[in-house]
């Protein structure tokens, strides 16, 4: 498990040693069977799968979500992705996912992310944005959704997150402005079609 700082950039963690299949703790993900889905649809539509590792070698159209996790005090999560990352390894991110599994709801595939990647379980997710990405390593759908912490402490998976720290939304806006900063590009791409991203509209009211 890796600690949470309260201070912008102020990473705690380290990297974890690498195993089979070059994920750490020796989890080969590479036979993941991963939903394909219709470029030419804006909306999704499921084609078949594949395993991951094709996904990834051939850049197959798929899905995948991003959550941006809030503390309801104008900050959001920030990460460091690991060096043993199948894509942008060691670059920062905001947006805790991955890809929709075969037969995998999008929602669930969202909520299993959050859980595993920063153990946040149980809380309200707000869809806020549907596009497609494309560039030279990865092509899928994004599902892009906003969530509120709810106060107890995160739990960082040490296979996906080197480093994680809370920082307030526009000093983050502010380091994006600076191309040269190693950020994760789809995530900058979706943020930057996701209006005023930066402000908090406040948490959605509960059950």
């Amino acid at each position: 498990m890796h600690e949470v700082s309260d201070q912008p950039g102020d990473e705690q963690g380290g990297e974890p040693a690498p195993g089979r299949g070059g994920e750490p703790g020796g989890l080969d993900t590479g036979g993941e069977r991963v939903a394909l889905y219709d470029p030419s649809e804006p909306a999704g539509r499921v084609t078949g799968s594949a395993p991951r590792r094709r996904v990834r070698s051939r850049n197959l159209p798929h899905a995948a979500t991003g959550v941006l996790l809030r503390d309801g005090h104008g900050r959001v999560f920030v990460h460091r992705r690991t060096g043993t990352k199948d894509v942008h390894p060691g670059a920062h991110d905001c947006l805790a996912g991955g890809v929709v599994g075969a037969g995998e709801d999008v929602e669930e595939a969202a909520r299993r992310e959050l859980a595993e990647e920063l153990g946040v379980g149980s809380v309200a997710l707000r869809p806020v944005l549907r596009r497609w990405y494309r560039d030279e390593v990865t092509h899928y759908l994004a599902h892009v959704y906003e969530a509120w912490w709810d106060g107890r402490p995160l739990v960082l998976q040490a296979s996906e997150v080197a480093a994680g720290w809370w920082e307030p939304a526009r000093s983050l806006r502010e380091r994006l402005a600076d191309p040269s900063w190693p950020f994760v590009p789809d995530s900058r791409a979706l943020l930057a079609a996701w209006p005023r991203w930066w402000e908090d509209p406040g948490a959605p009211p509960g059950p």
